[in-house]
């Protein structure tokens, strides 16, 4: 019989690192990787292409419910975003889609119709997902919670660097503002709002390097797992 599959629950506000240490950690453990962020981005990407508001919260709730979100890997074993089947991965990570993401992912219907398409999705366990709420409202019952968290500024930082690297050109200083009312929107919303499970190990990534992150929330995952093997 194989190792019992656990579900590990990353959380922690915008540009903490959640994503790409997540990914890490489930290509070491085996494990399925799903962006539970990357959901309402795309959500919020064809409200967008649709010319509908994103504080229009029908309209926007009735996207969230009929749009397929699928995660594919590529042939090199990288993921892919699919929205009703077409490539997404990269338009949903644009800066319009950051400045327009704030009332989707605080509307209540489009978390509950999310949420439940998040929990079904890593029904079974062997899965690692990122979020805002994913510790505390996606998976209560995750064997390994983690919250992750640095300064903003830091923060700010990672997403000019990463933003520059995909050719756009954004300045330091509206990067961290958008980052400050991000912060705000996730930690006082009614629904889902971000913040520290009870029981979650939290990990200060400013001065960590993502090799790091990963090796130690690898650690704490395997000992959980030989823990319930035994």
């Amino acid at each position: 019989m194989g190792k019992k599959q656990i579900k590990i629950a990353i959380d922690g506000p915008a540009a903490s690192g959640k994503s790409t240490t997540a990914r890490r950690v489930a290509q070491r453990l085996g494990y399925r990787y799903i962006d539970s962020g990357a959901m309402y981005r795309a959500v919020t990407l064809k409200a967008l292409e649709l010319g509908i508001p994103t504080t229009d919260a029908k309209r926007v709730a009735d996207i969230a419910r009929h749009t397929r979100i699928e995660f594919v890997s590529d042939r090199n074993g990288h993921q892919r975003i699919l929205m009703d089947g077409r490539d997404v991965t990269d338009l949903i990570r644009t800066h319009r889609v950051n400045q327009h993401i704030n009332p989707v992912a605080a509307n209540p219907q489009v978390r509950d119709i999310l949420v439940k398409k998040q929990q079904a999705l890593g029904q079974g366990g062997g899965v690692v997902m990122d979020g805002r709420d994913i510790g505390t409202v996606v998976f209560p019952d995750a064997e390994l919670k983690i919250y992750m968290d640095a300064s903003a500024e830091e923060r700010a930082r990672r997403r000019v660097k990463e933003l520059h690297n995909r050719g756009i050109d954004v300045a330091y200083e509206d990067v961290f503002k958008e980052i400050q009312e991000r912060d705000r929107s996730d930690t006082s919303r009614a629904v889902g709002p971000l913040k520290k499970a009870p029981d979650a190990v939290v990990i200060d990534t400013t001065r960590l390097s993502v090799d790091e992150q990963v090796a130690y929330i690898d650690r704490l995952a395997r000992e959980i797992i030989e823990k319930q093997d035994c």
